[in-house]
């Protein structure tokens, strides 16, 4: 079996050309979810956690994410970004903070790598300022649930 090397795999790896596309108006929008305890949910709706505001914290993170796409994920296009919306869900019956976030912009590619993004750092985010008090927290569930724009119309996951 022949051996891979770095620049051969290197290489194979290229940015897909979107100069022909057409600008179309884009949206996607992603969903995540951090479970955690109910005292640990509690401390966050009272705003009671040691290192502050917890979803003011985690909703600025996932904007800036968005925004770092390009720069964290490979072969990414950067592109403008005309809105980012990072809401929160806070359901007490199951001890989780549910995040949706909806990119939206103008442009020749798709802005779904940015909303899961933007979906995955807010998560994390929220792991982090709360660890300190519980170490049962479990991100989960990270997807997209529906992107529109461009040839594919719109596409509902969920």
């Amino acid at each position: 079996m022949k051996k891979l090397t770095s620049k051969y795999a290197l290489s194979r790896l290229r940015m897909i050309d979107v100069t022909q596309k057409p600008d179309t108006q884009r949206e996607a929008v992603a969903k995540g979810m951090v479970r955690m305890q109910a005292s640990t949910l509690d401390q966050l709706t009272k705003d009671k956690l040691p290192k502050g505001d917890v979803l003011a914290a985690a909703q600025l993170a996932g904007i800036m994410a968005a925004k770092q796409t390009p720069h964290i994920i490979p072969l990414c296009h950067p592109i403008p970004i005309g809105d980012i919306k990072v809401e929160f869900n806070l359901d007490e019956e199951n001890s989780t903070v549910e995040i949706t976030t909806t990119v939206k912009n103008v442009g020749k590619t798709g802005v779904e790598m940015e909303a899961l993004t933007a979906t995955a750092v807010t998560a994390l985010t929220i792991y982090d300022m709360c660890k300190t008090i519980d170490q049962s927290l479990r991100i989960e569930s990270i997807r997209l649930i529906r992107k529109s724009g461009g040839k594919s119309g719109v596409v509902n996951l969920e």
